[in-house]
């Protein structure tokens, strides 16, 4: 006890004042190529992430050749003038590097991760993909085949199969956004090499392309890297091209993809609504995650806590395609899975909620927890260079101001429970949603009509 008494117990560490946070705000140029960048220096983030956009997007793709903007993007990184695919991997493994590429609806998009100390190496490496893509017949064909491989695992996977249902009833039979964004059987089978090259040179130059940079960029002479690599990449300028409309059906319907058998039912409810150019988007983002955004919301709280149909339900707002003039459109939907038995019980009560949710309002304590999960821990959420390039790169492919993410989290913060409710029953009403449901049609079909929320279809699961 002596001994205890006459040690010396330091005070335990007290937590000092917190610092005010907000999204880093970029710095903007051009370089004399055309090329827009953007970079943000980060402190201790020694992982330089990159963003290269490109103004190719899916309805640009020529008619029959659905998919064409996908091959194109991941055969950027199958070989150059300068090195082979096998040598183009060998060098950005050397350099610690990855580099992934994908097309959506807005345009095709190149990321690129690799240490500040190899920032000159990977940038030339995209440079090279860029400026002088191989884009070789044995490359592109491989390719083909390895697309061809994923689309019967697609089709045969719910969620995709309710994802492709769900796109073709909302849009008009004309749009792109009505089929599948990386194409089908019939229309990939028809891309080659030339299909390739002529997508490519029709529309990737850097007079219309964004570079995102994001990273620890201390000691690095920036402005010399990019001339040397990216600013030597060269094309012809382009006038701007015209951003078709979004227009969608959205009336109350369900279609059953029928699987007969299953024991499950795969459920995708949605409709088109505002995207983030509207005033309405900061209460319409409160409102969803209220009520099914995360364990704890309404639809979980009834379909998974209380009656056990699911093991979760979720409801978002995924942006479509923005115009410059500010006009657009985002997915509004509510996705899960239930047991077969359950299916009809479970739409009853989900339409419940939603009725409740008109009726009754959201609670000022359900905000206020929405409010600290979306705001609360956006620090945590952009710690790593990836994340915040990826969301500088999200505000350039839909034409919004730099400072918008910033400005989006002061919004949530001053949002009130009131305006939350209006745009969450806004977005979700009950007479105007398209219903899509993969599962066993000879069980599910009946209950269904019962419930009256649309007239039911079936179609094969293909």
């Amino acid at each position: 006890m002596t001994e205890l008494a006459t040690m010396d117990f330091h005070p335990q560490p007290q937590g000092g004042e917190p610092k005010p946070w907000a999204f880093p705000a970029p710095e903007r140029g051009t370089l004399g190529n055309g090329l827009t960048v953007l970079r943000c220096h980060r402190p201790g983030q020694q992982v330089v992430a990159v963003e290269v956009l490109l103004d190719a997007p899916l309805d640009a793709e020529p008619a029959g050749l659905d998919g064409v903007a996908t091959i194109m993007a991941r055969a950027f990184s199958e070989g150059t003038d300068k090195h082979s695919a096998e040598d183009f991997a060998a060098e950005l493994e050397r350099a610690g590097a990855t580099l992934d590429a994908h097309a959506d609806h807005p345009g095709v998009r190149l990321s690129l991760e690799v240490p500040a100390s190899r920032l000159a190496k990977g940038l030339g490496l995209v440079a090279d993909a860029l400026r002088a893509p191989a884009f070789a017949d044995s490359e592109v064909e491989r390719l083909v085949r390895n697309r061809l491989d994923e689309i019967p695992h697609e089709l045969a996977n719910p969620g995709r199969r309710a994802a492709k249902e769900l796109s073709k009833e909302l849009f008009p039979a004309g749009s792109r956004m009505s089929r599948p964004r990386q194409g089908t059987e019939e229309t990939v089978t028809a891309i080659d090499a030339a299909a390739v090259r002529a997508f490519y040179e029709r529309h990737v130059r850097p007079a219309t392309a964004t570079a995102v940079v994001v990273g620890d960029l201390t000691g690095i002479d920036l402005d010399a890297l990019l001339g040397d690599t990216l600013g030597a990449w060269t094309g012809s300028a382009a006038e701007p091209r015209p951003v078709p409309p979004v227009t969608a059906d959205d009336t109350g319907r369900v279609v059953v993809v029928d699987r007969p058998g299953a024991v499950q039912t795969q459920l995708l409810i949605g409709r088109i609504g505002p995207d983030r150019h509207d005033r309405v988007w900061p209460a319409q983002v409160l409102g969803t995650y209220c009520l099914g955004g995360t364990l704890t919301s309404r639809l979980d709280r009834v379909l998974r806590e209380e009656k056990g149909y699911t093991y979760g339900v979720r409801a978002f707002g995924q942006v479509l395609r923005s115009a410059p003039d500010g006009t657009g459109a985002a997915m509004l939907a509510i996705s899960g899975s239930v047991d077969t038995p359950n299916t009809g019980p479970a739409l009853q009560d989900l339409w419940t909620v939603l009725r409740t949710l008109a009726a009754e309002g959201l609670t000022d304590a359900e905000r206020d927890v929405a409010v600290q999960n979306l705001v609360g821990v956006a620090p945590l959420k952009y710690e790593t260079a990836a994340a915040v390039a990826s969301t500088l790169a999200d505000q350039v492919e839909q034409h919004l101001p730099d400072d918008y993410q910033a400005t989006l989290y002061r919004q949530l913060a001053a949002t009130g429970t009131v305006e939350a409710t209006a745009a969450a029953v806004s977005a979700f009403p009950v007479d105007r949603l398209v219903t899509v449901l993969v599962g066993d049609a000879a069980q599910i079909k009946g209950p269904v009509e019962a419930l009256g929320i649309g007239e039911v279809s079936v179609v094969a699961a293909e």
